[in-house]
């Protein structure tokens, strides 16, 4: 399926829950999710929304305008106002496809998105559910974070990268691009031992690793923290206590102010994703909170009364 921003078309593909579950008169739930920093449905997300029609939801997976197979013609360019934007057109056009309960609709992200859901949950009292994995939810936290793991030549290479990008895309020209992902000395958006590795293992035939410069100022300043505490909807945040890319306390911090059901994994970033070491036990995590806050009710006992015919009774 396909649904419009702003004049622009962003891809969806639309997976059909493969039972009654969750099913009431109304549709069923609707979970919408996109991936993180740079990510496309095909990278990823797939055993994700396979796992969770499985168990009976509809899934509504889509890409970022100017990423994988979505239109835009400004290509991997990451706008947080922009992505949350996609989000809200995919909500809504979740809640108006037949079949879908457009009171039960859930935001699901991972990573950056992780955090989207934050913000999302925050500015949308509708939205019936939250799922956060792995999530990014303080520039801070990640900054200081980068600060003890790059070297202070790679983060200066990358910043006057970013710097350059911006004022060439000013100027109306070509900009400048990194790799998403590289290894250790090379100029990337993530360079830590293994990255490399990780990413590629989940990419699917849509990813590009390649990423303008500017994203990282757009990101610089991104605190979805700090709306925590109006999300009303319930919320699982999924933590991966040895994450080298999203600061694991910042994801206990933005929980705790949310008023979250918090689950811990001792694993890093990319080991949450299908064919890791996580994927089985995170998936089942997330099927049992929906369950709990999305299932339909149980159909009330049917009491059968005794009807005596007294006519028959006195003959």
């Amino acid at each position: 399926m396909e649904f419009s921003v702003q004049g622009t078309s962003c891809a969806g593909w639309h997976y059909r829950g493969e039972s009654d579950a969750f099913l009431t008169e109304a549709g069923r739930p609707c979970v919408v999710m996109a991936h993180g920093f740079g990510g496309t449905v095909d990278s990823g997300l797939e055993g994700f929304a396979e796992g969770l029609a499985a168990a009976g939801l509809d899934v509504l997976a889509f890409d970022y305008r100017g990423f994988g197979r979505s239109g835009g013609r400004v290509r991997q360019t990451i706008s947080i106002q922009g992505q949350l934007d996609d989000y809200a057109a995919a909500i809504a056009a979740a809640r108006r496809t037949d079949g879908i309960d457009p009171d039960r609709v859930v935001a699901w992200g991972v990573s950056l998105s992780g955090g989207h859901v934050l913000s999302l949950g925050a500015s949308d009292p509708r939205l019936a559910a939250l799922v956060a994995l792995t999530p990014a939810t303080d520039a801070r936290a990640a900054s200081a974070a980068s600060m003890k793991q790059y070297s202070p030549a790679h983060l200066a290479k990358s910043s006057w990268a970013a710097v350059r990008d911006r004022v060439a895309s000013a100027r109306g020209g070509a900009g400048v691009t990194i790799p998403l992902a590289g290894r250790p000395g090379e100029v990337a958006a993530l360079a830590l031992p293994g990255i490399y590795e990780d990413y590629h293992s989940i990419a699917g035939p849509s990813w590009r690793n390649e990423v303008s410069a500017r994203s990282f100022l757009e990101i610089g300043s991104y605190r979805p923290v700090t709306v925590a505490r109006k999300v009303t909807a319930p919320l699982l945040v999924q933590v991966g206590d040895l994450d080298r890319s999203a600061p694991p306390h910042a994801a206990a911090k933005a929980a705790e102010q949310a008023r979250a059901e918090v689950r811990h994994y001792p694993c890093d970033h990319f080991d949450v994703y299908p064919g890791k070491q996580w994927f089985d036990r995170v998936l089942e995590h997330q099927i049992l909170f929906l369950r709990r806050h999305l299932a339909a009710p149980a159909m009330p006992a049917v009491v059968v009364e005794e009807v005596r015919d007294e006519s028959v009774a006195a003959g």
